[in-house]
């Protein structure tokens, strides 16, 4: 069986999130997403209508033929599709596997590291969490720090866990992160270095 994907985007950049940002990788953005969040800064990648239809072997061809040593795949949500076929041939080659994902649907495939951020939108599932290595909450407003504990709470003991600020907001909301972050220590900060510096 030949297995494909709806492929809004792939580009070789670096990680500009989380634990691994500044770290080289290649992206493969699958189309096609339910979850909806207002702010989301790819809204384009929701539709599934026009996106090319891409096999494993294509995409694997593509990471190979860039050089890089890690891919993350993001979406959308992909966790709407199975994502083992595709992540075991990148692991048989060499590849280290990154998903980023709301773990609104049940997470498949291989993986090196698994990023949930969870969204409000739609809940994530309780055991999906448990596979998180990194748990990222993107914070828009003063209520998103008591999000963040409730789902902090779910996740493994070993889970990093991540505050960041939604891109557009105001300086305020840097300020209450900074703040949190010094009087709840087991949180860190992510910050969007792709965007201060400019690339993919």
């Amino acid at each position: 069986m030949r297995h494909v994907y709806p492929v809004m985007e792939t580009f070789y950049s670096i990680q500009g999130e989380g634990y691994h940002a500044g770290e080289s990788a290649y992206f493969i953005r699958l189309a096609g997403c339910d979850v909806g969040c207002t702010w989301c800064d790819v809204k384009e990648s929701w539709s599934i209508e026009k996106a090319p239809k891409l096999s494993v072997e294509e995409l694997v061809e593509e990471v190979l033929k860039s050089g890089a040593v890690r891919v993350i795949i993001t979406g959308g949500e992909p966790t709407l599709y199975d994502l083992a076929p595709l992540t075991e041939l990148l692991q048989n080659k060499g590849i280290q596997t990154h998903l980023e994902t709301s773990a609104a649907y049940p997470i498949t495939g291989k993986w090196d590291w698994i990023c949930v951020s969870p969204k409000k939108f739609k809940a994530p599932i309780t055991e999906e969490l448990l596979k998180a290595n990194e748990l990222k909450v993107v914070v828009f407003n003063k209520s998103d720090f008591k999000w963040a504990e409730q789902h902090a709470e779910m996740v493994d003991k070993n889970c990093l866990l991540f505050l960041q600020p939604e891109w557009d907001k105001t300086d305020v909301i840097k300020e209450r992160i900074t703040e949190y972050v010094k009087n709840h220590p087991t949180w860190r900060i992510s910050l969007q270095i792709h965007k201060y510096l400019n690339v993919r």
